[in-house]
Protein backbone atom coordinates (compact mmCIF):
# COMPACT_ATOMS: atom_id res chain seq x y z
CA UNK A 1 0.00 0.00 0.00
CA UNK A 2 1.47 3.50 -0.59
CA UNK A 3 1.33 5.75 1.57
CA UNK A 4 -0.31 9.40 1.00
CA UNK A 5 2.48 11.77 0.55
CA UNK A 6 3.31 13.73 3.40
CA UNK A 7 3.05 10.77 5.20
CA UNK A 8 5.88 7.91 5.95
CA UNK A 9 5.33 4.10 6.42
CA UNK A 10 4.21 3.51 10.00
CA UNK A 11 4.24 6.69 11.12
CA UNK A 12 3.36 7.14 14.41
CA UNK A 13 2.02 3.39 14.20
CA UNK A 14 0.97 2.87 17.32
CA UNK A 15 -1.55 5.03 19.95
CA UNK A 16 1.57 5.36 22.51
CA UNK A 17 0.18 5.01 26.08
CA UNK A 18 2.42 5.36 29.57
CA UNK A 19 5.69 6.62 30.28
CA UNK A 20 7.92 8.00 27.06
CA UNK A 21 11.57 7.68 28.73
CA UNK A 22 13.20 6.27 31.64
CA UNK A 23 16.60 6.33 33.28
CA UNK A 24 18.66 3.44 31.78
CA UNK A 25 21.09 3.02 33.99
CA UNK A 26 20.90 3.29 38.24
CA UNK A 27 23.53 5.52 38.85
CA UNK A 28 22.76 7.53 35.48
CA UNK A 29 25.29 9.96 34.49
CA UNK A 30 23.40 12.38 33.17
CA UNK A 31 24.57 14.90 30.20
CA UNK A 32 26.85 17.09 31.85
CA UNK A 33 25.75 16.72 34.75
CA UNK A 34 22.69 18.72 34.46
CA UNK A 35 19.14 18.22 35.87
CA UNK A 36 17.08 15.35 34.98
CA UNK A 37 13.45 14.68 34.54
CA UNK A 38 11.76 11.65 32.85
CA UNK A 39 8.23 13.25 33.06
CA UNK A 40 7.70 14.95 29.82
CA UNK A 41 4.72 16.66 31.17
CA UNK A 42 6.50 18.42 33.65
CA UNK A 43 9.38 19.44 31.38
CA UNK A 44 10.73 22.89 32.15
CA UNK A 45 13.46 23.92 30.13
CA UNK A 46 15.00 25.48 26.54
CA UNK A 47 17.41 22.10 25.63
CA UNK A 48 16.04 18.38 26.44
CA UNK A 49 18.64 15.53 25.92
CA UNK A 50 16.76 12.78 25.17
CA UNK A 51 18.61 9.15 24.10
CA UNK A 52 16.81 7.23 21.19
CA UNK A 53 18.87 4.24 21.31
CA UNK A 54 16.72 2.06 19.12
CA UNK A 55 15.56 2.14 15.30
CA UNK A 56 14.25 0.16 12.60
CA UNK A 57 16.87 -2.83 12.10
CA UNK A 58 17.43 -4.53 9.21
CA UNK A 59 18.58 -7.83 10.94
CA UNK A 60 18.00 -9.11 14.62
CA UNK A 61 21.70 -8.35 15.14
CA UNK A 62 20.51 -4.92 14.62
CA UNK A 63 17.39 -4.84 17.22
CA UNK A 64 20.34 -3.32 19.80
CA UNK A 65 23.65 -2.92 17.84
CA UNK A 66 26.44 -1.05 19.61
CA UNK A 67 24.71 2.37 18.06
CA UNK A 68 22.03 1.61 21.10
CA UNK A 69 24.87 1.93 23.33
CA UNK A 70 26.28 5.41 22.22
CA UNK A 71 23.55 8.10 24.40
CA UNK A 72 25.50 6.33 27.46
CA UNK A 73 28.70 6.72 26.16
CA UNK A 74 28.09 10.74 25.05
CA UNK A 75 26.74 11.03 28.54
CA UNK A 76 29.86 9.08 30.29
CA UNK A 77 32.27 11.36 28.58
CA UNK A 78 30.58 14.80 28.78
CA UNK A 79 29.28 14.32 32.72
CA UNK A 80 32.60 15.32 34.01
CA UNK A 81 32.20 18.86 32.27
CA UNK A 82 29.45 19.49 34.47
CA UNK A 83 31.05 20.24 37.58
CA UNK A 84 33.04 22.96 35.05
CA UNK A 85 29.73 24.42 33.78
CA UNK A 86 30.87 27.83 35.44
CA UNK A 87 34.71 27.64 33.91
CA UNK A 88 35.23 29.99 31.40
CA UNK A 89 34.88 28.35 27.64
CA UNK A 90 37.36 29.81 25.45
CA UNK A 91 35.20 28.92 22.49
CA UNK A 92 32.58 31.36 23.57
CA UNK A 93 34.89 33.85 25.84
CA UNK A 94 32.84 33.40 28.90
CA UNK A 95 30.80 30.92 30.99
CA UNK A 96 29.05 28.17 28.34
CA UNK A 97 25.67 29.07 29.76
CA UNK A 98 26.88 32.77 29.68
CA UNK A 99 26.08 32.78 33.62
CA UNK A 100 22.09 31.66 33.30
CA UNK A 101 20.80 29.31 35.25
CA UNK A 102 20.90 25.87 33.45
CA UNK A 103 18.84 25.93 30.26
CA UNK A 104 19.13 22.11 29.86
CA UNK A 105 17.16 19.49 31.36
CA UNK A 106 18.47 15.46 30.46
CA UNK A 107 14.84 13.56 30.09
CA UNK A 108 16.98 9.46 29.69
CA UNK A 109 15.78 7.53 26.76
CA UNK A 110 13.13 6.35 25.45
CA UNK A 111 11.96 3.27 26.46
CA UNK A 112 12.31 0.31 23.86
CA UNK A 113 11.05 -3.15 24.17
CA UNK A 114 12.73 -5.75 21.91
CA UNK A 115 9.42 -7.47 20.97
CA UNK A 116 7.71 -4.27 19.83
CA UNK A 117 9.66 -2.41 17.11
CA UNK A 118 6.66 -0.62 16.31
CA UNK A 119 5.92 0.94 19.44
CA UNK A 120 9.64 1.67 20.25
CA UNK A 121 9.46 3.76 16.95
CA UNK A 122 6.63 5.53 17.48
CA UNK A 123 7.76 6.05 21.15
CA UNK A 124 10.59 8.15 19.70
CA UNK A 125 8.50 10.47 17.59
CA UNK A 126 6.11 10.97 20.69
CA UNK A 127 8.80 11.83 23.25
CA UNK A 128 10.59 14.31 20.62
CA UNK A 129 6.28 15.67 19.98
CA UNK A 130 6.18 16.17 23.94
CA UNK A 131 8.95 17.99 24.69
CA UNK A 132 8.34 20.49 21.59
CA UNK A 133 4.50 20.23 23.11
CA UNK A 134 7.31 22.03 26.38
CA UNK A 135 8.40 24.36 24.22
CA UNK A 136 11.88 22.86 24.19
CA UNK A 137 14.76 22.48 21.59
CA UNK A 138 14.84 18.53 21.37
CA UNK A 139 18.60 17.04 21.40
CA UNK A 140 18.15 12.96 20.18
CA UNK A 141 21.42 11.05 21.34
CA UNK A 142 20.71 8.11 18.76
CA UNK A 143 20.84 5.23 18.18
CA UNK A 144 21.45 3.69 14.36
CA UNK A 145 20.53 5.85 11.48
CA UNK A 146 16.90 5.09 11.22
CA UNK A 147 16.36 7.53 14.56
CA UNK A 148 16.81 10.91 12.34
CA UNK A 149 13.14 10.16 10.25
CA UNK A 150 11.24 9.18 13.79
CA UNK A 151 12.56 12.58 15.59
CA UNK A 152 11.50 14.37 12.25
CA UNK A 153 7.94 13.06 12.26
CA UNK A 154 7.04 15.14 15.45
CA UNK A 155 7.29 18.31 13.32
CA UNK A 156 4.33 17.83 11.71
CA UNK A 157 2.03 20.92 12.07
CA UNK A 158 5.55 22.72 12.73
CA UNK A 159 7.02 23.24 9.70
CA UNK A 160 8.08 24.08 7.30
CA UNK A 161 12.03 22.59 8.34
CA UNK A 162 15.11 22.52 6.74
CA UNK A 163 16.66 19.39 7.57
CA UNK A 164 20.66 19.78 7.98
CA UNK A 165 22.28 16.71 7.32
CA UNK A 166 26.04 15.79 8.07
CA UNK A 167 26.73 12.37 6.36
CA UNK A 168 29.35 10.48 4.15
CA UNK A 169 26.12 8.84 2.30
CA UNK A 170 23.13 10.33 1.01
CA UNK A 171 21.16 7.77 2.54
CA UNK A 172 18.16 8.04 0.09
CA UNK A 173 17.23 4.96 -0.96
CA UNK A 174 13.92 3.86 -1.30
CA UNK A 175 14.03 0.38 0.09
CA UNK A 176 16.45 -2.37 1.01
CA UNK A 177 15.77 -6.03 1.19
CA UNK A 178 12.19 -4.92 1.00
CA UNK A 179 12.74 -2.41 4.29
CA UNK A 180 11.82 0.93 3.51
CA UNK A 181 13.02 2.85 7.21
CA UNK A 182 16.21 1.21 7.65
CA UNK A 183 19.41 3.22 8.15
CA UNK A 184 19.67 3.55 3.96
CA UNK A 185 16.62 5.44 3.66
CA UNK A 186 16.33 8.32 6.52
CA UNK A 187 16.88 11.27 3.78
CA UNK A 188 14.26 9.70 1.27
CA UNK A 189 11.09 9.29 4.29
CA UNK A 190 11.94 12.74 5.61
CA UNK A 191 11.94 14.14 1.79
CA UNK A 192 8.60 12.32 1.89
CA UNK A 193 7.34 14.74 4.41
CA UNK A 194 5.18 17.49 3.59
CA UNK A 195 6.45 19.97 6.51
CA UNK A 196 10.06 18.85 5.30
CA UNK A 197 11.03 21.97 2.94
CA UNK A 198 14.42 20.81 1.38
CA UNK A 199 17.41 19.00 2.97
CA UNK A 200 20.81 20.06 2.73
CA UNK A 201 23.36 17.08 2.42
CA UNK A 202 26.89 17.92 3.73
CA UNK A 203 30.13 16.17 3.76
CA UNK A 204 29.51 13.59 0.64
CA UNK A 205 32.39 11.70 0.12
CA UNK A 206 33.48 8.20 -1.67
CA UNK A 207 31.14 5.33 -2.08
CA UNK A 208 28.20 4.11 -0.65
CA UNK A 209 24.67 2.92 -0.51
CA UNK A 210 23.31 5.55 -2.99
CA UNK A 211 22.58 4.81 -6.48
CA UNK A 212 22.72 7.58 -8.97
CA UNK A 213 19.03 7.24 -9.22
CA UNK A 214 19.01 8.43 -5.89
CA UNK A 215 21.57 10.83 -6.18
CA UNK A 216 19.37 13.02 -9.55
CA UNK A 217 15.89 11.99 -7.64
CA UNK A 218 17.29 14.32 -4.22
CA UNK A 219 18.79 17.46 -6.92
CA UNK A 220 15.16 16.92 -8.27
CA UNK A 221 13.31 17.49 -5.19
CA UNK A 222 15.32 20.56 -4.15
CA UNK A 223 17.83 19.38 -2.10
CA UNK A 224 21.05 20.42 -1.78
CA UNK A 225 24.46 17.83 -2.22
CA UNK A 226 27.86 19.64 -0.70
CA UNK A 227 30.39 17.31 -0.89
CA UNK A 228 33.25 17.37 1.70
CA UNK A 229 36.18 18.40 -0.74
CA UNK A 230 33.70 21.53 -1.59
CA UNK A 231 33.52 22.34 2.31
CA UNK A 232 37.01 22.29 2.39
CA UNK A 233 38.29 24.39 -0.93
CA UNK A 234 35.26 27.03 -0.54
CA UNK A 235 34.88 26.92 3.22
CA UNK A 236 31.86 26.71 5.29
CA UNK A 237 29.98 29.67 4.03
CA UNK A 238 29.16 27.15 0.68
CA UNK A 239 27.06 25.80 3.17
CA UNK A 240 25.23 28.42 4.86
CA UNK A 241 24.31 30.19 1.91
CA UNK A 242 21.85 27.32 1.41
CA UNK A 243 19.91 28.37 4.30
CA UNK A 244 17.40 31.29 4.27
CA UNK A 245 17.87 33.22 7.02
CA UNK A 246 15.21 32.76 9.80
CA UNK A 247 14.74 29.18 8.87
CA UNK A 248 13.66 26.39 11.20
CA UNK A 249 15.88 23.79 10.89
CA UNK A 250 16.67 20.12 12.12
CA UNK A 251 20.28 19.10 12.21
CA UNK A 252 20.89 15.50 11.64
CA UNK A 253 24.60 14.37 12.36
CA UNK A 254 25.66 10.81 11.23
CA UNK A 255 29.21 10.04 12.69
CA UNK A 256 30.38 9.32 9.59
CA UNK A 257 30.40 12.53 7.68
CA UNK A 258 33.25 14.08 9.75
CA UNK A 259 37.09 12.39 9.20
CA UNK A 260 37.67 9.16 11.10
CA UNK A 261 40.34 11.34 13.14
CA UNK A 262 37.74 13.42 14.40
CA UNK A 263 35.20 10.52 14.69
CA UNK A 264 36.14 7.26 14.69
CA UNK A 265 33.56 5.28 16.33
CA UNK A 266 31.33 4.49 13.71
CA UNK A 267 31.18 1.53 11.27
CA UNK A 268 31.32 2.80 8.09
CA UNK A 269 34.18 5.57 8.56
CA UNK A 270 35.56 7.43 5.29
CA UNK A 271 38.60 9.38 5.01
CA UNK A 272 38.47 12.88 3.88
CA UNK A 273 35.53 13.92 6.15
CA UNK A 274 34.75 17.47 7.52
CA UNK A 275 37.62 18.40 10.69
CA UNK A 276 36.17 19.68 14.14
CA UNK A 277 36.10 23.06 13.32
CA UNK A 278 34.30 22.55 10.06
CA UNK A 279 31.38 21.10 12.02
CA UNK A 280 31.15 23.80 14.99
CA UNK A 281 31.39 26.76 12.09
CA UNK A 282 28.35 25.17 10.53
CA UNK A 283 27.05 24.20 13.39
CA UNK A 284 27.08 27.92 14.92
CA UNK A 285 26.70 29.66 11.50
CA UNK A 286 23.28 27.83 11.44
CA UNK A 287 21.95 28.57 14.68
CA UNK A 288 22.94 31.99 14.26
CA UNK A 289 21.61 32.60 10.77
CA UNK A 290 18.47 30.49 11.26
CA UNK A 291 16.13 28.95 13.79
CA UNK A 292 17.37 25.49 14.82
CA UNK A 293 14.64 23.58 16.18
CA UNK A 294 16.13 20.44 16.71
CA UNK A 295 19.34 17.78 16.42
CA UNK A 296 20.45 14.17 16.41
CA UNK A 297 23.38 12.33 15.77
CA UNK A 298 23.43 8.90 14.73
CA UNK A 299 25.78 6.38 14.00
CA UNK A 300 27.87 6.21 16.57
CA UNK A 301 29.95 2.71 17.59
CA UNK A 302 31.26 3.01 21.32
CA UNK A 303 33.55 -0.37 20.98
CA UNK A 304 34.49 1.54 17.82
CA UNK A 305 35.77 4.52 18.77
CA UNK A 306 39.68 5.32 20.55
CA UNK A 307 39.60 6.92 23.63
CA UNK A 308 36.06 8.08 23.45
CA UNK A 309 37.14 10.94 21.17
CA UNK A 310 33.46 10.12 19.37
CA UNK A 311 31.87 10.73 22.06
CA UNK A 312 33.86 13.85 23.45
CA UNK A 313 33.08 15.54 20.43
CA UNK A 314 29.67 15.00 19.57
CA UNK A 315 29.24 16.13 23.06
CA UNK A 316 31.05 19.52 22.51
CA UNK A 317 29.14 19.54 18.97
CA UNK A 318 25.87 19.85 21.34
CA UNK A 319 27.71 22.62 23.61
CA UNK A 320 28.72 24.45 20.60
CA UNK A 321 24.75 24.19 19.29
CA UNK A 322 23.49 25.47 23.17
CA UNK A 323 26.09 28.04 23.55
CA UNK A 324 24.83 29.62 20.13
CA UNK A 325 21.62 29.67 20.73
CA UNK A 326 21.09 31.17 24.17
CA UNK A 327 22.88 34.30 22.96
CA UNK A 328 20.84 34.90 19.95
CA UNK A 329 19.23 38.22 20.92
Amino acid sequence: MTPPEGSTPNADAAQVTGPLTHLPSDPFASFMGQPVETDLSRLEADFAIVGAPFGSPYHMQGVASDAANAPGAVRDRSHRFGRMIDHHDFDFDDRLFAGQASPVVDCGDVIGDPRDLEGNKARVTAAVRAILDRGAVPIVLGGDDSVPPLAIRAYEGRGPVTVLQFDAHLDYRDEVNGISDGYSSPMRRAAEMSWVDKIVHVGLRGLGSARTQDVEDSRARGNVLIPARQVRTEGVGCVLDAFEPGAKVFITLDCDGFDPAVMPGTSCPMPGGLDYWEGADIISGVAQKCDVVGMDYAEHFPSLDFQGITSLTLARLIATLIGTIIRKP
